[in-house]
């Protein structure tokens, strides 16, 4: 298991609760060339990819008028051009291995709302480009599946710059009990577990009291 994320202390972390079977490898997405050399070194350590999850992300909510674009440009290139390249440079070895890609993605790619259109952008577009991959793939036995998490109780929100839209959402997840990132794991594993022939493609998990 290849662990890829940019804070490689917290992977160290999970290292030793996985054993060192886990490879830990620092990858800033929004590097092509890094998500080309993550892939590379997967393969020459574990001679092929099987599965691969992409779920880097972030979510800076805010007003389109008067926004940061720099907000925009951070969310564009993580959450749509990151993934985009982590399953280019996959793909070769996935269809080698009529394997898996998830890609994470949201309610917010189903959902517009007032205060997140940037980041409905960037979620419609993987939802969009996931699809497509799907369709070109899937004759040859690779199994493409989209996870649309709702309201999940993780630091994403920490990240928003945006002092209302912080408190927005801060609001948002009060009235209702957030998932927890082991629901979503729940569901990343009942789809990358069915026999070969049964592909699960999309899967939106709410928490049952989020109403959009």
């Amino acid at each position: 298991m290849a662990l890829a994320a940019r804070r490689t202390d917290r992977l160290e972390a999970l290292k030793e609760r996985l054993g060192d079977a886990a490879l830990v490898v620092q990858l800033d997405v929004t590097d092509e060339a890094q998500c080309r050399a993550a892939v590379a070194s997967t393969v020459e350590a574990f001679g092929q990819l099987d599965i691969v999850l992409n779920n880097a992300g972030v979510m800076l909510l805010g007003a389109i008028e008067g926004a940061d674009t720099e907000d925009w440009r951070r969310m564009i290139h993580t959450n749509v051009h990151g993934l985009m390249y982590v399953a280019h440079a996959a793909l070769p070895h996935l269809l080698a291995s009529k394997g898996t890609l998830v890609n994470v993605s949201s309610v917010a790619g189903r959902v517009a709302r007032f205060g997140s259109g940037v980041y409905n952008a960037s979620k419609w577009g993987v939802n969009a480009f996931s699809e497509s991959l799907r369709q070109e793939v899937t004759s040859r036995g690779v199994r493409v599946v989209l996870i649309e998490p709702g309201m999940v109780a993780t630091e994403l929100a920490d990240h928003i710059t945006n002092p209302a839209a912080k408190e927005m959402i801060a609001q948002r997840r009060a009235q209702m009990t957030p998932l927890e990132s082991d629901d979503i794991a729940r569901a990343v594993v009942y789809a990358v577990t069915q026999p070969a022939h049964v592909a699960i493609n999309e899967i939106l998990v709410r928490p049952t009291d989020q109403e959009q």
